[in-house]
C-alpha cells in the first residue's frame, strides 16, 4: 500500500507508481494467520514499520468474514509489503491470491515475502496487469480513504464491479473517516448488494459487502 511515505519529507500517495529510490529491505516480526513470522519491508511503502492499526484489526477478525474457498480468486488491493495477501494465502493455500499495487517496491517486497514464506499461490501484479476476463470471489481491504471521496469511489467502482455475483468484500474503515457514509454509498451504487457492519472496534468499522438475498 502506498498512501503516505514513511520517510519524512518524501510525500507519496496510495497508488503512487514509483518509489523513487533504491530498494532497501529490512526484517519485521509480525503476527500473520495466528503465528509470528519474519517478513521484509522497505522505506516508501505503506506501514513500513509493521502492521498498521486498521490492517491489524482486519486480520484479527477474519473469523467473522466469509471463509476463503479452495480454487477461489481473492484480492488484496494495495498490497504494500503484503500482510493481507500473505494472510489470505496462509489461510487458504488452495486459493489464487492476487496482490495488487502500483508501487514497484511494494510489489517487489510482497513477492519476496511470498517466497520467504513458501507461498506459491500469490500473484503480485500491477493494476493494469489484471486480466479483464477474471472475476474476484473475495476482496479484503484497508481502503485508501485519504485519497479523497471521488478517487476512492472510482477505485471501488472498478474493483467491486469485478466481484462474482456471490463474491464478497471485507473492508476496515475508520468511523471518523466516513465508514458509515461509505457503506451508504456502496448500498446505493450496488442495489443488488447488502452492506453490513460486522463489527465496530477501536474507532474502526468492519464492513461486509455481499449479495443481497
Amino acid at each position: 500500500m502506498t498512501r503516505e511515505a514513511d520517510t519524512p519529507g518524501t510525500p507519496a500517495h496510495y497508488f503512487s507508481p514509483a518509489a523513487g529510490a533504491d530498494l532497501r529491505t529490512r526484517e519485521l516480526r509480525v503476527p500473520l494467520a495466528g503465528e509470528e513470522r519474519t517478513v521484509l519491508s522497505a522505506d516508501g511503502i505503506f506501514s513500513s514499520d509493521g502492521l498498521d492499526k486498521a490492517t491489524a484489526l482486519l486480520l484479527a477478525q477474519t473469523d467473522q468474514m466469509p471463509p476463503l474457498e479452495p480454487d477461489s480468486t481473492v484480492l488484496d488491493l494495495g498490497c504494500g509489503w503484503g500482510p493481507i495477501a500473505l494472510t489470505m494465502a496462509l489461510l487458504q493455500p488452495q486459493a489464487r491470491v492476487l496482490a495488487v499495487d502500483v508501487n514497484e517496491h511494494a510489489r517487489a517486497v510482497c513477492a519476496l515475502n511470498a517466497q520467504r514464506l513458501g507461498l506459491t499461490n500469490i500473484e503480485v501484479i500491477a493494476p493494469e496487469e489484471f486480466r479483464e476476463g477474471d472475476r474476484i470471489d473475495a476482496i479484503w481491504s484497508n481502503p485508501p480513504i485519504r485519497i479523497g471521496k471521488q478517487a476512492l469511489h472510482e477505485l471501488l467502482r472498478l474493483w467491486l464491479d469485478r466481484l462474482t455475483p456471490e463474491g464478497t468484500a471485507s473492508m476496515i474503515v475508520g468511523k471518523n473517516l466516513g465508514a458509515d457514509s461509505l457503506a451508504a454509498w456502496i448500498g446505493r451504487e450496488w442495489p443488488d448488494r447488502r452492506v453490513e457492519r460486522l463489527n465496530s472496534s477501536k474507532g474502526f468499522r468492519l464492513l461486509q459487502v455481499s449479495r443481497r438475498g
